[in-house]
């Protein structure tokens, strides 16, 4: 895990944090990208001489157990996670495929600056991350971002509890303080903090568009209880609804 500051931090700022996931939260799953990703890690596996069954079944395995299919393939097969992310995430002609929504930029400048900062919280390493934001026109919105960092020796990441506690640290705030939504269910779980949200209809479209569980963890909601303080939502604009307090009257 590592981060990227775009704002200085504040001596003791007591202010909320709202974690925003980066794929499939600020924009909605798309076809074409979906099945470029799958694709190209298809092929990745297959570049390592699986056989393209094999490859798919050790796709879903290592999303399932790591969070991450790299980390997997990292463990098991000694892979340069800068080698995977060049041919997977970085070669996608994101700038063809997304286009910024007034509507998302909106909810976030709605969000009160007095009660709450802007952070980003992703599994993806740092270039796709800014890019992503910069494509979305976002950037300027976030405070920071904290991401996988493919460079650092067994790197943390989403699901682990070491991946959460590093954010907090350097974003100095607390669990009590944070605000986290994903579309992946196995995350927001994960967090554990104040108050997460769980965006359903994305994590559903994901999954479909993907053809196999790797592409967004549903998980079973219907076990939630209230006092797990885990909204499901079905659009970014729900959170207006769950969490008012962040946002200005």
């Amino acid at each position: 895990m590592s981060l990227i500051r775009y704002l200085p931090a504040k001596p003791n700022d007591d202010r909320a944090v709202i974690w925003f996931d980066i794929d499939n939260t600020l924009y909605p799953p798309n076809q074409r990208i979906v099945t470029l990703v799958q694709g190209k890690i298809h092929k990745y596996f297959v570049d390592l001489n699986f056989e393209p069954e094999e490859a798919r079944a050790l796709h879903q395995k290592y999303y399932t157990e790591y969070g991450l299919s790299v980390r997997g393939l990292i463990e098991h097969h000694d892979v340069d996670p800068l080698d995977f992310d060049a041919k997977c995430d970085a070669s996608l002609p994101l700038e063809e495929l997304l286009a910024p929504d007034p509507a998302v930029r909106k909810l976030l400048e709605d969000v009160d600056p007095s009660k709450a900062r802007i952070w980003a919280l992703t599994n993806a390493y740092k270039t796709h991350v800014q890019r992503v934001l910069r494509i979305l026109e976002l950037e300027d919105l976030f405070e920071g971002l904290v991401f996988c960092d493919y460079e650092v020796k067994n790197f943390s990441c989403k699901p682990e509890r070491r991946f959460y506690d590093e954010a907090l640290a350097v974003a100095q705030t607390t669990a009590e303080k944070s605000y986290f939504v994903d579309d992946n269910f196995g995350n927001v779980r994960g967090a554990k903090w104040k108050h997460c949200a769980f965006l359903y209809d994305a994590a559903l479209d994901a999954k479909a568009l993907a053809g196999t569980g790797a592409g967004g963890g549903v998980g079973n909601i219907g076990e939630l209880k209230p006092e797990d303080g885990i909204s499901v939502i079905h659009c970014l604009e729900d959170l207006r609804q769950v969490w008012p307090e962040v946002f200005k009257s």
